[in-house]
């Protein structure tokens, strides 16, 4: 592929933002192409928590009942351990929408089931093993962007550039656009460790002095996320494999952890919370993790990016299939998104500091805090981290403007 195509809308990144908005707009009528680097999605150790925002949208778009065909598993309730005691931390099943619960599905499989939908769309265009490289500009403004292909190196000139290709955004790096780091005193470990006989299928956490482990069910397998010191993998290394598979067996109650056969069967996540000051220029909008990277606590990440692309829709759609849209436009799109955003960052942050940090730190036995007693004791608070959680501070909804015309 080389010289130049043309579009409305440019999407630069493949992932759960890129692919709702190109959906969205596609099925508003504008003409997009998104760009994804990779020849497929089938990549481990990302967001697979599908929460019932997003769900709700789904719901919103009449594809609901196709999604739960696909493999995977509901929970109903977020669970943990603290010392020596057992705490139901949230409760999804009064949460006012259509799912009341928390869907696991593989992110590729969610993305493949957008793609496929996306596809019967004359004016969607997905192209794959391609890598949007830079910017164009004239005259001060974003009139597209340059790519990569197999077949070489070639111009999409557009309207809009949307920027969703991740927290290490190529583009955002070429925008120049001021970002704003909130630091993260973790990294994050991600492995696979088994479902043994008696497992109850939950997401469930283990604290302990010095050590935490997050275990997301999948069926046959838990997908695993062992918190660490910010920049102490080597160092968790040098101690050796077999430490780290006791260290690991010992949080999961297990009498081994063999599962982990070696150091190429552990990922590392590196912790980066951040936002970009302002989200867009002339002709570009950034969003998703692109605008925002957020920790991995609550595991609301793929559902924020899920909420940028719906609020880019409802309000964009409109301007796109009239030729043109405006800086006053994409700012309409910051100033929606701005305070869920800032909201739960606040939340993550504050858990990294005042929660995480400590207990890494800590080489003493924890007791739990008295607010997990009462929250067993009045079970009905557990539905408030369960609202944060699973909708989150303003949640987007498919404007009827657009339902109107998707007919």
């Amino acid at each position: 592929m080389a010289g130049t195509r043309s579009t409305n809308v440019v999407i630069a990144g493949g992932g759960p933002a890129g692919m709702m908005c190109g959906y969205l707009l596609a099925r508003a009528g504008v003409d997009v192409t998104v760009l994804e680097k990779h020849a497929d999605f089938l990549r481990d150790f990302r967001g697979d928590t599908v929460h019932p925002s997003t769900l709700e949208v789904i719901y919103e778009l009449g594809l609901l009942d196709d999604f739960l065909k696909l493999p995977h598993q509901k929970i109903y309730f977020a669970e943990g351990e603290i010392g020596d005691g057992r705490f139901r931390v949230a409760d999804f099943t009064h949460l006012p929408t259509h799912c009341k619960f928390i869907v696991f599905m593989p992110q590729w499989n969610f993305l493949n089931f957008l793609a496929e939908k996306a596809r019967l769309l004359p004016s969607f265009h997905l192209l794959m093993e391609t890598e949007a490289t830079g910017l164009l500009r004239e005259a001060g403004e974003t009139v597209g962007i340059t790519a990569r292909s197999r077949e070489g190196s070639f111009q999409v000139r557009s309207k809009l550039t949307i920027a969703a290709d991740g927290r290490d955004s190529r583009l955002r790096d070429a925008a120049g656009l001021h970002v704003e780091s909130l630091g993260a005193p973790m990294d994050v470990l991600w492995f696979k460790l088994a479902m043994r006989e008696g497992e109850t299928p939950a997401v469930f956490g283990r604290v302990a002095a010095g050590g935490i482990l997050v275990r997301l069910y999948r069926g046959d397998y838990w997908q695993c996320a062992f918190l660490i010191a910010k920049g102490a993998f080597d160092a968790v290394k040098r101690e050796g494999l077999d430490a780290f598979r006791g260290r690991v067996a010992e949080l999961a109650h297990r009498d081994n952890a063999n599962e982990i056969r070696s150091w190429d069967d552990v990922r590392l996540l590196t912790v980066e919370v951040d936002r970009l000051r302002r989200w867009y220029a002339p002709g570009l909008l950034f969003v998703g993790d692109a605008a925002h990277a957020m920790s991995p606590v609550g595991g609301v990440g793929i559902n924020l990016a899920i909420q940028d692309a719906v609020a880019t829709a409802n309000l964009l759609a409109g301007a796109l299939r009239q030729g043109r849209v405006s800086p006053a436009d994409l700012a309409r799109v910051q100033k929606r998104r701005w305070f869920p955003t800032w909201i739960v960052q606040v939340f993550q942050t504050t858990m990294q500091n005042r929660v995480v940090d400590p207990v890494l730190r800590s080489s003493t036995p924890l007791q739990a805090p008295s607010i997990l007693k009462l929250v067993q004791k009045w079970s009905w608070l557990q539905r408030i981290p369960a609202r944060l959680i699973g909708i989150g501070p303003r949640p987007e909804h498919v404007s009827k403007a657009l339902l109107n015309q998707f007919g």
